[in-house]
């Protein structure tokens, strides 16, 4: 893959992805052949900061969870209105990053 096309898929897409990630995930990329690229050219990842917002607004019913796809927390969040609020209190700072490795996790598959 040529450098100017993987330089340009990172700058557009680093707000998603973990920052101490890029530079493995920039070899990757270089190293993929032109399907690959295709493929993670293609993937829709969630953005870190429309979780926080879900998770600041409807944190203790689990939505943020939801939508990260961590099931099985969002139904405990459910149920236990973020373990008392605790939950959603800890998610507002950890949502994040979950998120960014969520959509860095979703790429690494492709690649």
């Amino acid at each position: 893959m040529t450098q100017d096309r993987v330089d340009m898929f990172i700058m557009s897409n680093q707000k998603y992805l973990p920052a101490e990630k890029i530079v493995f995930l920039k070899q990757k990329l270089l190293e993929a052949d032109e399907t690959k690229f295709s493929l993670a050219t293609s993937i829709e990842f969630k953005d870190p900061t429309t979780i926080l917002i879900v998770s600041v607004l409807l944190g203790t019913l689990g939505i943020d969870r939801f939508l990260i796809g961590d099931i099985g927390m969002g139904i405990l969040k459910l149920l236990t209105a973020g373990l008392c609020g605790i939950l959603a209190i800890v998610d507002w700072f950890t949502i994040q990053k979950r998120t960014r490795d969520l959509n860095f996790d979703k790429l690494a598959l492709v690649l």
